[in-house]
């Protein structure tokens, strides 16, 4: 955007605020979707948080689990606890240190959960295929890159 004109660079701005208002909207329709979630589960929002970081990144230990996370581990145990009840996680010793224990996701009821967010999951598919391959790579490409600077930002105000 070097050599943009003032009209061109007015455009940029309000495309960038329309684009940061849009990722606002988004995400508390989603953090909506999933307390609808955790209540058809029984699970509050956080538990269904923590069980999808287990399920994408385990086995993974408690620690581990809560920087991810951004929780405090005192608070992690009662999430794990009910976790653990609801048959959605085992614990069990790491066999690479006894002392240490890991979470492991049991996907016997990941159907329940596929099937609460399929309403979301159609919606997403409808939509991508208004778009041809070369867009999808770069709306991909932006949301990455948009939650990876939203990871930077939750590390950055945890360090505060």
């Amino acid at each position: 955007m070097s050599s943009v004109g003032p009209e061109s660079a007015r455009e940029h701005r309000r495309l960038s605020g329309e684009i940061r208002e849009s990722l606002r909207a988004l995400g508390v329709q989603l953090s909506l979707l999933n307390q609808q979630v955790g209540a058809r589960l029984e699970l509050k929002a956080v538990d269904v948080d923590c069980l999808d970081l287990i399920n994408r990144h385990g086995p993974i230990g408690p620690s581990a689990l809560a920087r991810l996370a951004g929780l405090h581990p005192a608070t992690l145990t009662g999430i794990l606890d009910r976790l653990e009840r609801g048959g959605w996680i085992a614990r069990e010793r790491d066999p690479n240190d006894r002392r240490a224990t890991r979470l492991r996701p049991l996907r016997e009821r990941n159907a329940e959960i596929i099937g609460l967010y399929s309403g979301m999951t159609s919606a997403v598919e409808e939509i991508c295929a208004d778009y041809d391959e070369s867009q999808l790579r770069l709306l991909a490409d932006f949301l990455s890159r948009t939650a990876a600077a939203g990871g930077e930002a939750t590390d950055e105000l945890a360090a505060r």
